[in-house]
């Protein structure tokens, strides 16, 4: 769910927006006891690539590659010393790829097909404008 948040807000409400969105959903998580600290460079870095792609490009394609680049693959390798220095969790440094990117891929897929649904896209429209 986290992968469809970042991609709607990355389109919706930029880069930063994004970033800030990711973080808050993070700590709300890790507050609540659902998540980890893994959740916040994979999250946070995801959403600021998706919306750093989608101003470059204005494409919801774009914004999803982004989500699935910057979660899957540069916050499953950041991930890696969060979770060995921090959390005391010794894993190969490519364990956490795996994981990241399918759920990142689903996230963003669905996303993708939100933000192609024609009423949505006129709302969406409205907002950005």
């Amino acid at each position: 769910m986290q992968h469809f948040v970042n991609v709607v807000s990355a389109v919706l409400l930029g880069p930063f927006y994004a970033l800030g969105n990711a973080f808050l959903a993070s700590l709300i998580r890790n507050i609540l006891g659902t998540g980890s600290l893994l959740a916040f460079p994979g999250s946070m870095i995801g959403a600021f690539l998706s919306g750093l792609l989608y101003e470059k490009y204005k494409s919801k394609i774009a914004a999803c590659f982004g989500e699935f680049i910057g979660t899957g693959i540069i916050g499953a390798l950041v991930a890696y010393p969060v979770a060995a220095l921090l959390m005391g969790k010794e894993a190969g440094l490519l364990i956490y790829i795996i994981p990241f990117s399918s759920s990142s891929l689903v996230g963003a897929f669905i996303a993708y097909l939100l933000l192609r649904a024609k009423s949505i896209e006129n709302i969406f429209k409205k907002v950005e404008t």
